[in-house]
């Protein structure tokens, strides 16, 4: 069967939007085309990737897996059609997007942003939030992004430049502090893990495991400025970058204390696909993050 690629942009938005009508207006289609190019769908894929439950539609098993593919392959599209021969920041319209934490975007974001809109008012930058499951499937997401912000260990087979250094700390309540904290009480405590998953374990946990001491991870939110707020009036503890626990209110209820071991150093770094190596959009990206993180002051 013969499809227009055109189609992907109609499977696209039905699987975002999960209705027709809510498809063809953002498409800006009628909605019998819509309907037609979905039947035409339904044909190739022998499926009928929507279905109707009462009185709206979900996703079948095909469709629920579809739909990163379909992401992915209109970023690519998107990529292709805007790299050119050169790059001039200051008339270019143009969007970058990077994947990380909620304190790397109040952070490092807050630096690069600036540097950019002084030197390319016309770019944009897309922040995408970092999940495991990205973490797990980095190699392969990076096709689709501009970069992920991770610290140095925890990617290996793609190109990196180091931006700042950090450390990790334990965050506290404020009324259950107890300074020093000694290693059998860290792992003793219940945990808020910002980050838990076989692919993404923070230093502090593989230096407690190593000696035989298994934390209780008892909650996992995958932010880091989250933390006070499940850490504040329990006996838990947290333990994230220092810069990022700076970034609390300061009437969040907790206390910073130090690890009582060394967890090695912590350096946030820029990773990117070896596609990206030679684009020069992206070559004046990577001058403009290595220059916003020259920015971020020494601890």
């Amino acid at each position: 069967m013969s499809l227009d690629l055109n189609l992907l942009l109609s499977l696209n938005a039905l699987l975002q939007e999960r209705s027709v009508t809510r498809a063809a207006l953002r498409l800006g289609l009628s909605q019998p085309t819509l309907s037609g190019n979905l039947a035409r769908l339904r044909r190739h894929y022998n499926d009928d990737l929507l279905t109707r439950v009462g009185n709206s539609y979900e996703l079948t098993p095909l469709a629920e897996r579809l739909t990163e593919h379909t992401t992915q392959a209109l970023a690519l599209a998107d990529r292709i059609f805007q790299t050119g021969p050169e790059f001039d920041p200051a008339r270019a319209e143009y969007q970058f997007t990077l994947v990380g934490t909620d304190a790397h975007l109040a952070l490092f974001g807050r630096a690069l942003t600036a540097l950019m809109r002084e030197a390319a008012p016309g770019v944009r930058v897309h922040f995408q939030h970092l999940t495991s499951q990205i973490v797990r499937r980095a190699p392969e997401h990076l096709r689709t992004v501009d970069g992920i912000l991770l610290p140095q260990g925890v990617l290996a087979t793609v190109p990196a430049i180091d931006l700042y250094e950090d450390r990790w700390v334990c965050v506290v309540a404020a009324d259950s502090a107890a300074s020093p904290l000694t290693p059998a009480e860290l792992a003793a405590r219940p945990w808020v893990m910002p980050y838990n998953s076989p692919w993404f374990t923070l230093p502090p946990l593989h230096w407690l495991r190593a000696r035989g001491m298994e934390p209780r991870v008892e909650l996992t939110s995958e932010t880091f400025l989250s933390v006070p707020h499940l850490v504040a009036g329990t006996d838990r503890v947290g333990v994230v970058p220092e810069r990022a626990a700076r970034l609390f209110p300061a009437d969040a209820g907790t206390v910073l204390v130090d690890l009582p071991f060394g967890a090695g150093p912590l350096v946030e770094s820029l990773w990117w696909h070896p596609m990206h190596e030679r684009e020069p959009a992206h070559m004046w990206l990577r001058e403009m993050v290595s220059e916003a993180g020259q920015l971020i002051p020494a601890l």
